[in-house]
């Protein structure tokens, strides 16, 4: 496949809550034009599509997406599809109830574990009515004082979960784990790493993956290993894009540190994880930055830092390996690092029929300055704080 074939392959899926309204931990802050229902949240990520050409799906976060009616999730589908797009994974959601305190699927009673449970086999009847592939789990279970609860319990609680929503999935059907090093657990957190979410998936099968979100781990992480590590064992599901300085603060994609996006990617490409077996999904918060633009930008940095990585020179790369010249392997990454990719991704948007500049096809569009005139009254989307 040539580097233009590959571009013009990639898919980015976008995340129904990053069109909504966000904040840090202690405020929400609104912007005029936010949606106020799963259709205008899609009628957005529409745009994002429209100008960008390679993120045609939406991932939606239930309950923050629940919509009523025997066959609501059905309709939702077909309105994603009339708008060119198709609904993704699907994000369950045991972290904001306050029977959740001190767990869900690791509660250690047993009536708050058969409430999760029954939520996260909710999501998988959603995903019969959308058509979605994956369940993204992600848990905020874990202790904040030794001698809190049973490590090891909580962990048989935990497998006892996964094995039941694993169970429940239909053909095609697969389970993304998510891994988060702290917060709000902040003794232990019951999948802190991808060392235990590995685990947790290796035992349940082949259906069962490892998501890598960019922005869960502590400073100084080599996630370009782990992302190496799980292609080379089959295990890397997919990808949750975001950046951070401090801890998991969900800014834009390649924002923080562009040089690691683009090594990231090199494992991508090298461990043949550049095709639909391996998602691509961004899960970041726009609190501050027009959310609409940010998401065109956030595809953008995602484009470049894979244009980069599939311009490695590989063979070269290799044989300076093989005669172990340190400066002229590292010099075959630089060089393509440091390549211009914009031109060629110009050229390639102008072969799909697209504007070469997607920001500026954006702003002649008009759209941010429509949706504040047309959404007025009502209750915006927001995941609260």
């Amino acid at each position: 496949m040539t580097v233009k074939a590959a571009l013009k392959s990639q898919a980015v899926e976008t995340p129904s809550w990053a069109y909504g309204n966000s904040g840090t931990r202690f405020k929400v802050f609104a912007q005029p034009g936010v949606p106020r229902t799963p259709q205008e949240k899609l009628d957005d990520a529409a745009r994002v599509h429209e100008h960008t050409g390679v993120a045609p799906s939406v991932a939606l976060h239930i309950p923050w997406d629940r919509v009523e009616g025997a066959d609501g999730y059905a309709a939702l589908a077909a309105y994603a599809k009339e708008r060119g797009l198709a609904l993704g994974a699907i994000n369950a959601n045991v972290f904001q109830d306050d029977d959740y305190k001190l767990g869900s699927v690791t509660h250690p009673d047993p009536a708050v574990r058969r409430k999760a449970l029954a939520h996260l086999l909710e999501c998988v009847d959603i995903m019969d009515a959308t058509g979605s592939r994956d369940l993204k789990l992600w848990f905020s279970d874990g202790t904040n004082y030794p001698g809190q609860d049973d490590v090891r319990e909580r962990q048989d609680r935990l497998a006892e979960a996964l094995a039941a929503v694993y169970e429940r999935l239909g053909e095609g059907q697969r389970m993304l784990l998510e891994y988060k090093l702290f917060e709000p657990a902040f003794y232990h957190t019951d999948v802190p790493d991808w060392g235990t979410a590995y685990a947790h998936c290796l035992r349940l099968g082949d259906r069962a993956q490892v998501v890598v979100d960019t922005g869960h781990h502590a400073p100084g992480t080599n996630i370009e290993f782990i992302v190496a590590v799980l292609l080379r064992e089959g295990k890397l599901g997919g990808f949750d894009f975001n950046s951070r300085f401090y801890a998991d603060d969900d800014l834009m994609v390649g924002s923080a540190d562009p040089f690691q996006l683009f090594r990231i990617m090199y494992e991508v490409v090298r461990g043949g994880g550049l095709g639909p077996d391996v998602a691509f999904m961004l899960d970041q918060c726009h609190n501050i930055e027009p959310k609409i633009p940010a998401i065109i930008r956030s595809v953008m940095n995602v484009q470049e830092a894979t244009a980069k990585a599939l311009l490695v020179d590989r063979e070269a790369l290799a044989a300076a390996q093989r005669e172990g010249d340190v400066l002229a392997a590292n010099a075959v990454l630089m060089d393509a690092y440091n390549t211009d990719v914009r031109p060629l991704l110009a050229e390639v948007r102008e072969e799909m029929g697209l504007d070469p500049d997607p920001m500026a096809a954006y702003r002649r569009s008009r759209w941010a300055e429509r949706i504040v005139a047309e959404r007025v009254g009502g209750t915006q989307a927001g995941w609260g704080a």
